[in-house]
């Protein structure tokens, strides 16, 4: 198989029959589909194992989070490709076939961002791809935007996981999808990790998913997501960025931090973000920093430039 779709499924029985038959309708058909179940207790893990007999299902003892059942189905793998897909997602037909076709293109391209599409409301975007700026925010590109634009192909500093293609290759020279996670923000790392190296992640207009969002969560808003968004998004930072890089952006990154930490206490939920800001700088001073090297110089030059450029291009919210 060229391509392994893994699938890391949570609790997700209202969605996960739809997500695999959306699968074996694709007009691309050189791909097998991988199942890593994080101990759901809906039965879900049940619906694949059986009405899907051709998908390869594992089932994990506890919930790991999404970055442990990710490696996890690498791991069963060989494929020269692998396409993570949220188990809340429904692909259309092309959607496969267009990733591949698109990262075939640039043996330098590490990811491929879909066309994410609300699936409530399929008029608006979910996301095009992911940005990341100087104040430490990491957002979807053209979230809540007519689903109609973004028709071009474009660069973008990494692929949302929940429908994106990677290559292995680069996935084995930068390392996988890093455990501490657990969940948020995991796609953001190691989409920066491959910039740091010199390669690309690029959005595909053509690969069309329709997004539940939050469809086992259930809130795009509650305490265990914020508090462990904080924490990883201290994470990102203190991981990927040089020392001098860090105290370059400290102002931008304290202010980003401030305009955070007051939106989440006028909407009730100040205390688990500081929470989490709190928890990740004492967890992440004992985190295993990616290594910088001076031959990299260039491209972290060219990632401060992007970090300043995308601080203009949306406000939280």
């Amino acid at each position: 198989m060229e391509v392994s779709v893994i699938i890391p499924n949570y609790n997700g029985a209202n969605f996960i029959k739809d997500c695999i038959e959306s699968l074996k309708e694709q007009s691309y058909k050189d791909f097998e589909i991988i199942v890593v179940d994080n101990d759901s207790k809906d039965g879900s893990a049940d619906v694949v194992e059986q009405e899907f007999p051709e998908v390869r299902l594992k089932r994990l003892d506890q919930n790991y989070g999404f970055s442990r059942a990710v490696n996890e189905g690498l791991r069963m793998s060989e494929a020269p490709f692998a396409l993570l897909l949220n188990s809340d997602t429904k692909a259309e037909p092309d959607f496969v076939g267009a990733l591949v076709t698109a990262i075939r293109g640039d043996e330098r391209i590490f990811s491929v961002a879909s066309k994410m599409i609300q699936m409530k409301n399929p008029e608006r975007l979910d996301g095009a791809g992911d940005l990341y700026s100087a104040f430490g925010w990491a957002y979807a590109r053209g979230k809540g935007r007519s689903s109609a634009g973004f028709t071009r192909s474009a660069k973008v500093f990494a692929a949302c996981g929940g429908a994106a293609i990677y290559r292995r290759s680069i996935l084995d020279e930068i390392g996988w999808f890093d455990e501490f996670h657990f969940a948020y923000l995991e796609d953001t790392d190691i989409g920066y990790r491959a910039r740091i190296m010199g390669y690309k992640n690029v959005y595909c207009p053509d690969a069309k998913v329709y997004h539940a969002g939050s469809g086992v969560t259930g809130s795009r808003y509650n305490d265990f997501k914020i508090r462990i968004s904080a924490r990883n998004n201290m994470y990102v930072i203190m991981k990927n960025m040089p020392v001098l890089q860090m105290i370059l952006n400290l102002p931008f990154l304290l202010l980003g931090f401030a305009i955070k930490a007051l939106f989440f206490i006028v909407i009730g939920h100040g205390r688990a973000y500081l929470s989490g800001l709190k928890r990740g700088y004492i967890l992440c001073r004992q985190a295993r920093k990616f290594p910088y090297s001076a031959k990299n110089l260039k491209n972290y030059a060219v990632i401060q430039l992007e970090l300043w450029l995308n601080l203009f291009r949306r406000l939280p919210g």
